[in-house]
């Protein structure tokens, strides 16, 4: 049997899950081992109560493992078993690493902090969040940082998609078979990024699955930023994951009042490293800065611009470059026209 049929059979025995392969493999050195050990040897072991070892070496689970890497290999997809030297070693900042990592795409070899930044939010998010995960996105990866999130509507897929256009690397997280892609509209984005699941192929997304790949998202980023979310969403448990794996966690700041900055206000007070831009994230990281961009704008546009590291109000504009307000509404439209400025709500500017 080999060491990756091994391992799949402790994924598929009953009563046995993430925590416990671990401790097995640890102790007998690999999964081939722990199969062959006695039950007295087996005993000793944490958690290894007699509803385990019922269940372990069992038929049922050796044949569901040889029918799943007969699967895996006839769709294409890699599995990467706990002890495979290619396995990421990022996920052993983990206490329950996943046993075996299916893999949908060439995922990069990641050092135990890759430079990689998990970026999460709210599905139901503003237009300015999708905005800015979008302008986050690209800047990092224009900086060579590799983009995690978990492929779900609103925060998640903007990222993708920015870091897709920008050229870079983009990793999701499914809560579901790599081969079962949810939401379905997301299958276009697919073929130009990297998917991984510790589910079975053909695993349904279930409710249960997502804060579960949330924990994944936080040990394969190097620090994980949420943009917008509310205090009891998902978002926020990836950022508490990735303070129990000893990542860095960054926060986007909102607007007073809204539920949909919350968490991450929640998360600033706490002691998140807040974030207005990729520089923030690049320089608490230790990675090199963004490149200047040469936009070869007017004067009095590139002051206006300058003055929009972060967004802000016509009134703040005023404030902050000492023009008049005929002068910066012109301006500010040129800006929003040629497409390096947007126009948000409540009356709020941003770069693009």
């Amino acid at each position: 049997m080999s060491e990756l049929l091994a391992l799949l059979n402790l994924k598929f025995t009953r009563q046995l899950g993430n925590r416990r392969i671990r401790r097995l493999v640890e102790h007998f050195g690999n999964a081939q081992e722990a199969l062959k050990a006695k039950l007295a040897d087996l005993r000793g072991i944490e958690g290894m109560d007699s509803r385990v070892l019922q269940h372990l070496g069992s038929s049922e689970a050796a044949a569901r493992a040889a029918l799943e890497l007969e699967r895996a290999r006839k769709v294409g997809v890699r599995l990467l078993g706990l002890t495979d030297p290619d396995y990421p070693r990022a996920l052993r900042a983990l206490s329950d690493p996943p046993a075996v990592l299916w893999v949908r795409g060439d995922l990069p070899m990641l050092e135990v902090v890759p430079k990689a930044i998990g970026v999460v939010g709210t599905r139901k998010c503003s237009a300015w969040a999708l905005q800015f995960a979008r302008s986050l996105s690209r800047d990092l990866t224009q900086a060579g940082v590799m983009v995690v999130s978990g492929l779900a509507r609103g925060i998640d897929t903007a990222a993708h998609q920015a870091c897709i256009e920008a050229g870079g690397v983009t990793v999701g997280v499914l809560g579901s078979g790599v081969d079962n892609i949810y939401p379905s509209e997301n299958r276009r984005l697919v073929p130009q990024m990297v998917l991984v699941s510790e589910h079975p192929l053909g695993t349904r997304p279930m409710s249960h699955h997502f804060p579960e790949r949330n924990r994944i998202i936080a040990a394969l980023s190097a620090g994980s930023v949420v943009i917008e979310g509310e205090v009891t969403s998902g978002s926020m448990i990836t950022a508490h994951a990735a303070l129990e794996c000893g990542r860095t966690v960054f926060a986007v700041p909102g607007r007073a009042g809204d539920p949909l900055a919350a968490g991450p206000h929640k998360l600033l007070r706490e002691g998140a490293v807040l974030v207005e831009g990729a520089e923030d994230i690049l320089l608490e990281m230790g990675w090199k800065s963004l490149p200047k961009l040469d936009l070869q704008l007017p004067e009095e546009q590139a002051r206006i611009y300058t003055a929009l590291d972060a967004p802000r109000t016509l009134d703040d504009v005023l404030v902050l470059t000492g023009m008049d307000a005929g002068e910066a509404q012109v301006n500010l439209m040129m800006l929003t026209l040629s497409g390096v400025v947007m126009e948000l709500s409540g009356g709020r500017y941003a770069r693009v």
